[in-house]
């Protein structure tokens, strides 16, 4: 085995749990989970200050640019003081769920290249005490590390959607999201409530998982049933998803992982136990925008950065012994496992953590954890093959890596994300029309609910001649009930710009 060739040697996770008003900083949580992961690979915290590499997952308060929440101002430096470390290679990520899998990647490539030698990833959310804290109206001591100097980011820095499509409400996981879920069952044929039972049929297992991880947010089996069954405390999110198929952002979790070439690991002593290689990955990016896609029910960068994963460690997905879909949302596991040619049912599972719902959405570092506790499975199940993904905005970028305690063989050396990004990048999609007007069919929608009552309904459409636009609807509740209970895909309608000009409203015949 060559030395320059990249292997995880240690994963680290951490959940807090106590009092949310003397809870960790942020870099306290990335500090915990650094140790962990140290002690994950039998080296002391010391050892830690010898990387020559750091990579912090963004945290979602940066999502924007802007944060109320005090935090360090450059996350990588305030780790590094702590860590006593001074990595010549430093860098905080932008947004996207994909980012702990895109760093693997990325860090494996600059290890195989003889960039790093030895390289933390780690990343920590902290939504959970934040807002308790917010809602106290407790302070923040501690949190803000003022810097000099602004962190190196990476990552695509863009937005998830555009000013056309956020004015319309297509700029939150919870509103597009039940955008794809709608589609995909009307492409289906499927009813609402037969729907509605596939989603807690799919999610039931996932909770399981859940409730046997010591590190997930809500340890807790619910019965398929009971996720979709909707009550109180599983109140309507957006349509047809119930609190309990949302992802759960406010917690306060951190993961890290160590990567080292085969050289370095030798000589800090880790032993070849520990060791789990990254044997296949691949990045890659949809359409970017929402109204630029091909359909609501597809992803061809799940499709596409699968296969190349799969074709780069030489496997097929009958080798995998173990799975972990981004899970976000039900659809992106339907999605997911349909481009990949997996059985929602699959008896290996579709997830070793509970996912984000139940182990905890985590920000941008769910897949932190999902890679710390395959790295676990794998290490238990020598020579096995494991498979995790990642997600970031609506189904827009995506980042697949397949691991292994089975050695590389050969040169390690990764693809350029740009040959699949190309192939992507010239799929025909529909025109846009900003201020479309009259006769029109809906393409996907959904009904956005607020504790109170309804909010908005959104509705992607096509006008008379195939262009597609986004528009809301009346807010009227009888309305929004009718289109709850039965199928709005393909149903005609008019489209129009509001009074005050500022949005596009749609009205079904």
């Amino acid at each position: 085995m060559r030395d320059d060739t990249p292997v995880l040697i240690g994963a680290g996770q951490f959940t807090y749990r106590g009092d949310p008003l003397v809870s960790p900083s942020p870099t306290e949580l990335l500090k915990i989970a650094a140790d962990r992961v140290a002690a994950d690979a039998g080296l002391g915290g010391k050892a830690l200050a010898r990387i020559d590499g750091l990579a912090v997952v963004g945290f979602t308060v940066d999502a924007g640019g802007r944060s109320m929440v005090p935090r360090p101002d450059n996350p990588p430096e305030a780790l590094s003081r702590r860590l006593g470390a001074d990595p010549r290679w430093s860098v905080y990520s932008h947004m996207g769920g994909n980012t702990p899998q895109m760093l693997v990647n990325l860090i494996s490539e600059r290890i195989a290249r003889g960039e790093n030698d030895l390289v933390l990833a780690v990343g920590a959310e902290f939504l959970g005490s934040a807002m308790k804290r917010a809602r106290a109206g407790s302070d923040f001591a501690g949190w803000a590390e003022p810097s000099d100097s602004a962190p190196e980011r990476i990552g695509d820095p863009r937005a998830g959607s555009t000013p056309y499509e956020a004015a319309h409400g297509l700029n939150r996981p919870i509103n597009v999201y039940p955008l794809f879920e709608n589609a995909l069952r009307a492409r289906d044929g499927r009813g609402i409530d037969e729907h509605q039972r596939q989603l807690g049929k799919l999610f039931a297992p996932f909770s399981e998982v859940a409730a046997r991880n010591p590190e997930a947010w809500f340890p807790v089996a619910r019965s398929a049933e009971e996720l979709v069954t909707t009550d109180e405390r599983n109140r309507m999110i957006g349509f047809p998803y119930p609190k309990y198929l949302n992802a759960i952002m406010e917690v306060d979790q951190s993961a890290g992982v160590l990567i080292a070439s085969v050289r370095k690991a030798r000589e800090l002593g880790v032993p070849e136990d520990r060791w789990v290689y990254l044997h296949g990955c691949a990045d890659a990016a949809d359409l970017w925008y929402v109204l630029d896609r091909q359909d609501y029910h597809s992803s061809p960068a799940m499709r596409l950065t699968g296969q190349r994963a799969l074709d780069m460690a030489g496997v097929g997905l009958a080798d995998m012994a173990a799975i972990d879909l981004y899970s976000c949302f039900p659809v992106a596991v339907e999605i997911g496992a349909e481009e990949l040619g997996l059985p929602f049912d699959d008896p290996r599972g579709l997830t070793v953590t509970g996912g984000l719902p139940y182990a905890g959405g985590p920000g941008n570092n769910y897949v932190m954890h999902s890679i710390a506790v395959m790295m676990q499975r794998l290490r238990a199940r020598p020579d096995a093959y494991g498979l995790v993904t990642g997600n970031g905005w609506f189904l827009t970028k995506q980042s697949t890596g397949i691991y292994s305690t089975r050695p590389v063989e050969g040169r390690w050396e990764r693809e350029d994300p740009y040959v699949i990004q190309r192939q992507i990048d010239a799929l025909p999609h529909p025109t846009v029309i900003e201020r479309p007007n009259g006769a029109a069919k809906i393409e996907t929608y959904t009904v956005v609910h607020s504790r109170d009552g309804y909010h908005m309904g959104i509705v992607i459409g096509r006008d008379a001649e195939g262009r597609r636009f986004a528009a809301n609807t009346p807010l009227d509740p009888t309305l929004l009930a009718s289109m709850e209970a039965s199928e709005q895909v393909g149903r005609s309608g008019q489209v129009r710009r509001s009074d005050d000009d500022k949005l596009n409203i749609f009205t079904p015949d």
